[in-house]
């Protein structure tokens, strides 16, 4: 693909970085009832968002979460909200201690080092993946409508012309014609009839290996929520199952995709009476999400400079392939990506 993003001035974003970490550290100074270790503050992590972590110890031996959440790109306010109703459901989230919306810092409790994407193996995937569908039929078991905002048919949209526009227009320099534009809009069509008509339910957005922590108690421990929506009820299984990031082959999806089924039906959650139909819309769902992503992931690299995620990118176009392939009505999406790489210019690949 076209490896030239758009140009990102990196001294001025390290010295913004640094400027607003040293903030974090002037406002975690006025909190002396956590009685932190001012020097110990340290990355411990940092996604694709704006966001950026930060651990700090604690005098009792303990450490806590310093959040960097600019206001201008990031929704603390909604990341309290989501905090406390998943709480309040008793799963296992990170507790806000302190927060300054205005500067967007946050002191959360430290759910631990490590997410299902850095422990997982074929020996214990399948007791955490299983952990993981326990947590998310409980967060949909508690689902009310009008409490967050709707993933609606404009939402859902929205989503699908990232990937027009950054993966298609920007990352591969293809313009589409007024017949693949047609073919394009088709192929969405369907999806988004198919997303509509499921039931809806709390929907997390990014329920995946990365934002997964392994746990000894109340495993998993959920982070990265603050997107959570009312929408599909097959979203986050195929956040799961078809994660970008970790890949497993279909038959432990397919046995894991019918765990997650007859757990939901036992719960009184109104999933597809059948097993095909459930599957249908769970791959459906999941071709919407990876259009979604190649788009995310392609802008990440032309707006924010972000390569990393580049990587992934053939095991999204690998979940996309496949499901195109079995259904007759997507099969029109398989030959307009044969025909986008046939197009897409020849030099400058990033893999």
């Amino acid at each position: 693909m076209p490896s030239t993003a758009i140009p990102v001035n990196s001294a001025a974003l390290a010295a913004e970085k640094e400027q607003r970490r040293d903030a974090l550290r002037s406002w975690l100074s006025s909190l002396p009832e956590h009685k932190l270790k001012l020097d110990s503050l340290r990355v411990a992590s940092a996604d694709a968002s704006f966001r950026q972590y930060y651990r700090i110890d604690s005098e009792d031996g303990g450490s806590l979460i310093g959040v960097d959440a600019p206001p201008s790109s990031e929704n603390s306010r909604a990341f309290i909200k989501m905090a406390n109703l998943l709480k309040d459901i008793n799963l296992t989230v990170p507790e806000v201690l302190a927060h300054d919306l205005d500067q967007g810092f946050l002191l959360v409790t430290d759910l631990g080092l490590h997410t299902y994407g850095q422990i997982l193996n074929s020996d214990n995937a399948h007791k955490l993946y299983l952990d993981a569908i326990d947590s998310l039929i409980l967060l949909q078991a508690q689902s009310q409508p009008d409490v967050l905002p709707e993933y609606d048919r404009p939402f859902l949209l929205r989503e699908l012309n990232i990937f027009k526009e950054w993966y298609i227009a920007k990352h591969l320099g293809v313009t589409l014609t007024d017949a693949q534009n047609a073919t394009l809009d088709k192929v969405f069509d369907h999806l988004l009839a198919s997303a509509l008509a499921q039931p809806q339910v709390y929907v997390h957005r990014d329920y995946h290996s990365r934002n997964l922590m392994w746990m000894d108690k109340g495993n998993p421990g959920i982070i990265d929520f603050q997107d959570a929506v009312y929408g599909p009820i097959t979203y986050d299984l195929v956040s799961l199952l078809r994660d970008a990031y970790v890949q497993w082959d279909e038959e432990i999806v397919l046995d894991w995709a019918i765990r997650y089924w007859e757990k939901a039906k036992r719960a009184g959650l109104p999933v597809a009476p059948d097993i095909d139909s459930f599957y249908r819309d769970f791959e459906w769902m999941g071709l919407q999400r990876h259009l979604k992503i190649l788009g995310i992931f392609a802008r990440l690299w032309h707006r924010d400079g972000k390569d990393r995620f580049l990587g992934d990118i053939p095991t999204v176009m690998e979940y996309i392939r496949k499901t195109a392939h079995r259904y007759k009505e997507l099969i029109p999406l398989l030959r307009l990506l044969d025909e986008l790489e046939d197009n897409a210019p020849q030099v400058g690949y990033t893999f």
